[in-house]
């Protein structure tokens, strides 16, 4: 009574575990896929050169930032003494503003 048991239960778990192993396989359609995707985004071309800005803007906003920048240390010494200067924060935007635009304009 025992053995018909047994090699019941053993023959249930055997296909428990080969259906177990076969849901996990990846069908090979699918990796043959996802090689030629890896493959094609190593092929990617590399940004084309965007158009240089006019030398004249540059100029321009190369002035405006110095600018700036000058006034930004008599600023921090009012905050020094518990002053918080009106447009310091504006004023700081717009320096981070002007060197991410030359920084743009400069970059090849």
């Amino acid at each position: 009574m025992k053995k018909p048991r047994l090699t019941f239960i053993s023959i249930l778990l055997f296909a428990a575990l080969a259906a177990g192993q076969e849901s996990r396989r990846v069908p090979q359609g699918i990796r043959e896929a996802d090689k030629a995707e890896i493959a094609s985004e190593k092929n990617v071309p590399p940004p084309q050169n965007i158009p240089r800005r006019n030398p004249q803007n540059l100029q321009r906003d190369a002035d405006d930032l110095a600018r700036l920048a000058q006034s930004v240390p008599s600023d921090i010494e009012q905050v020094h003494q518990g002053i918080l200067p009106a447009g310091l924060k504006e004023k700081l935007k717009t320096i981070e503003k002007l060197s991410k635009r030359l920084r743009d304009g400069l970059a090849p």
